[in-house]
């Protein structure tokens, strides 16, 4: 027998765990350590998952859970791992033609994969249709629609969920199965399999700290009522306290304080959910000066929010590095208008997003928005020209215009090392997202009470919401989370 074959009937072996005790005793010749490992993996769902995650299932391109989800790099896919197998190994089964940058072309390149992007592939809802600048329909017969997404770590799932950035799916289970389906190119598989494959990931934490809040929440404990470990279990530094001061402030409006991933002041998240007009511009309370944004309703149930991260990477496309480093901007990302519409039949609109730029140069690439009649900026949700979205978020899953461009809230524990960060890897280091917070995003959450006063930094135009002091205690705090 083959290691290779051997490799894949240890692993069926393991994904018959639910029928070990209907099988015979081992007859003579029988391979007794496969029946020592069903046997075993019977007690250890945890252990049998492992198998599962490292295993390449039978009719797939190659690939495992964990060519992607690398468990020696906190289950993400780091661009240097990429960029060093691709030198040492061409030939593995994480350059498949799924994540070419042109699988059609006769000869292959991986730069979005060099950037630890992954091409994800995702059916429009029935209201929605893909539209280009002039408004025409331009959607695929199939109605599937594709970005470039990081890879996330699947370390603290047991505090963590939905899964993905669009929170598409809503267990673990349905999340293996369709990673074997669209990125292994694979089968289905059975039930036993992907239930030991979720033991494996929520049995995987960043930190004890981790694990002890997936403990208390296991126990029912509610999350309000959970004590961040950090003020109990960790002697911090004076610039760590003093980072938790500033998380506090800065931060834990949005990500929570015990698990680092659930919203806690409403008011805040209701500005991320702007009055929209029909043709997809935000509505300004023109009644003072200068016209203020009007924000819906706040909509406690929703944890997903448009925070500009999408415009970011837009801007980043068309300027490269102006506002700042840019990790992705060499990557041609996907250029996508959307049409909304009331229901599947799609003959009523509701908003096309992001709206027509109307600018005053005309140039829809300018930063300076027009005036309408009233005085109000022409802009959409992200409150700048935007021409085209790279990325339409959970508006993309849920087919709601108030979802544009909003992606998961994810968990800050071991944030350290999981690098680089956001949905599309847009921002390199720890650093460089600290800094984008700064500079763009925490002044426009006026709760906070952290508007952008204080100077650029050296090589920066952008004045910031926190100060240098502030922003080095602050990566001294989230390194240990």
């Amino acid at each position: 027998m083959s290691p290779a074959v051997s490799s894949f009937l240890k692993a069926r072996v393991f994904g018959a765990i639910a029928l070990a005790a209907a099988l015979p005793a081992c007859a003579e010749g029988d391979d007794q350590e496969l029946r020592a490992l069903t046997q075993a993996a019977s007690n250890n769902p945890e252990k049998l998952g492992e198998e599962l995650f490292q295993t390449t299932f039978e009719d797939t391109n190659g690939r495992s859970c964990a060519s992607c989800h690398v468990l020696g790099e906190h289950t993400v896919l780091k661009p240097e791992h990429v960029t060093q197998l691709l030198a040492t190994n061409p030939d593995d089964p994480l350059f498949n033609r799924i994540d070419a940058d042109d699988p059609d072309a006769e000869e292959l390149t991986f730069e979005a994969l060099s950037k630890g992007l992954v091409r994800v592939k995702i059916q429009l809802p029935d209201n929605m249709d893909l539209i280009d600048f002039f408004g025409n329909v331009v959607t695929p017969a199939d109605r599937m629609y594709e970005v470039w997404r990081a890879v996330p770590t699947v370390e603290n799932s047991a505090i963590s969920g939905p899964f993905q950035y669009d929170g598409r799916f809503p267990t673990l289970q349905i999340q293996a199965q369709h990673a074997i389906t669209d990125h292994s190119e694979g089968p289905q598989i059975p039930e036993s399999d992907l239930d030991a494959i979720a033991a494996f990931q929520e049995g995987l934490f960043s930190s004890n700290r981790a694990k002890w809040v997936a403990k208390k929440l296991d126990k029912g404990i509610p999350v309000e009522e959970i004590e961040a470990p950090e003020l109990r279990m960790d002697e911090l530094t004076p610039a760590q306290a003093r980072g938790r001061d500033v998380y506090a402030a800065a931060c834990e409006a949005c990500h929570g304080g015990a698990t680092t991933m659930e919203i806690t002041n409403a008011d805040v998240h209701a500005l991320a959910f702007l009055e929209l007009k029909p043709d997809g511009n935000v509505v300004f309370d023109t009644s003072v000066t200068p016209p203020v944004v009007v924000p819906r309703d706040p909509t406690p149930d929703n944890n997903f929010l448009n925070i500009g991260l999408g415009n970011i990477s837009y801007l980043g496309q068309i300027y490269g590095d102006f506002f700042g480093p840019r990790f992705n901007k060499d990557v041609e990302l996907p250029r996508y208008r959307y049409r909304f519409y009331t229901d599947g039949t799609r003959t009523e609109q509701v908003v096309d997003l992001p709206p027509t730029p109307v600018t005053q140069s005309g140039n829809p690439f300018d930063l300076f928005a027009a005036l309408d009649e009233n005085g109000a900026p022409i802009v959409g949700p992200n409150l700048l020209p935007q021409a085209w979205s790279t990325d339409p978020g959970r508006a993309g899953i849920t087919g709601n215009p108030e979802d544009f461009e909003a992606f998961d809230i994810p968990p800050l524990r071991g944030i350290a090392n999981t690098g680089p960060y956001f949905h599309d890897n847009s921002a390199e280091t720890l650093r460089d997202a600290v800094d984008i917070y700064s500079r763009f995003i925490l002044n426009f959450f006026t709760p906070l009470g952290l508007p952008a006063i204080n100077p650029p930094e050296p090589g920066s135009f952008f004045p910031e919401s926190l100060n240098a002091q502030q922003k080095a205690d602050l990566m001294e705090f989230l390194l240990i989370l």
